[in-house]
């Protein structure tokens, strides 16, 4: 099931997704969210990705494929992932953050985006699987049209969360 909140003050959307990922871990989810290797040969929207060193954490850059004749979207983040026990379960949780270095410099032709924040948690679904809860905003700089807008609430993050059960299905068989 997928949800957007309600349209913020800037006319922008922040995305609340709850999922149900039937026969993954949440163990073997948070790995292979974090996992930036394997990350570039199963996620189809990712074009590049790289990492740096940033004041004692680990800044990360990559650029997102947006659809012709959309100009490609590039995120300079921070995230961190924590391992909880709440009421005797455990919830695996990443949290990643826009950051403004000159790691990454901007390159012409890809639009950066400035303002991110994502929030990920999976649980046991009390079976083989996992609840997915994902909250994510960025805004994406120039103007999306709304059938961009509308594909990516019904196509794009739909198609992300099938993709990445199947890349936990790959994960340890590698």
């Amino acid at each position: 099931m997928l949800e957007a909140s309600a349209i913020l003050k800037s006319g922008l959307y922040e995305y609340k997704v709850y999922a149900t990922l039937g026969d993954c871990s949440p163990d073997v989810c948070a790995e292979v969210y974090m996992d930036l290797t394997y990350r570039t040969q199963w996620d189809r929207y990712l074009r590049d990705i790289s990492e740096k060193p940033f004041e004692g954490r680990t800044v990360i850059h990559w650029e997102v494929k947006f659809p012709f004749p959309m100009a490609n979207r590039d995120y300079v983040f921070i995230r961190e992932r924590k391992d909880m026990e709440l009421e005797g379960k455990k919830i695996y949780v990443i949290l990643a953050k826009s950051v403004n270095t000159s790691k990454f410099p901007e390159k012409t032709g890809i639009v950066r985006v400035k303002n991110y924040k994502q929030c990920v948690a999976f649980e046991s679904d009390g079976k083989k699987g996992s609840k997915v809860f994902m909250s994510y905003f960025d805004d994406p700089g120039g103007k999306v049209p709304s059938w961009l807008v509308n594909w990516g609430t019904k196509t794009g993050v739909p198609n992300f969360l099938i993709d990445m059960e199947k890349a936990c299905h790959s994960y340890r068989k590698r």
